[in-house]
């Protein structure tokens, strides 16, 4: 396991009973360079010169996707919960481990690399691959600080993720 993930703090039912949240607040507080340098690592420098943009998944998404594309002199493209984008948006329904809710996104072109914090089912990263997708982009990559291990053999239009630290195998 990645030396990072000692840094990670379990917080039983929360946000709901029955849900083991993994916190990355204490990580991001004292080791934010660190996740981000481990991001980047994921892929090589002509990946990332392929990309015109990183798009992140709102909220934690944000965060690390805005890091590497100022890393990367890349524009930032948000994916948001439904309402918090002005119009004209494309959305797309997704579901999570624990609800279900609608994404948005507004449209464009350019290729991405797709951003999110953790995968638990996978729900949120394919709606928002999918989103992007619909809304104009093309998707190249998906990145992620966490993968739960729930989805085994998760693939994401096609392609596996690429994640910092995973869980259960």
């Amino acid at each position: 396991m990645h030396p990072l993930a000692r840094l990670i703090v379990d917080v039983r039912d929360f946000p709901q009973p029955g849900i083991l949240f993994r916190d990355i607040t204490p990580l991001l507080r004292t080791h934010f360079a660190a996740v981000i340098a481990a991001l980047d690592e994921l892929f090589s420098a002509r990946e990332w010169s392929e990309a015109d943009a990183v798009a992140g998944i709102e909220s934690r998404g944000f965060i690390l996707a805005a890091a590497l594309a100022e890393k990367h002199g890349k524009g930032f493209v948000p994916i948001r919960k439904k309402g918090k984008l002005p119009p004209p948006v494309v959305e797309r329904p997704y579901a999570l481990e624990y609800g279900a809710g609608v994404l948005e996104m507004q449209p464009g072109e350019g290729r991405l690399i797709l951003v999110d914090d953790v995968l638990a089912t996978g729900g949120t990263l394919t709606a928002s691959a999918e989103l992007a997708t619909d809304a104009g982009f093309r998707v190249l990559h998906t990145a992620l600080l966490i993968d739960l291990g729930f989805a085994r053999d998760f693939r994401c239009l096609g392609t596996a993720p690429r994640a910092v630290i995973r869980y259960g195998g």
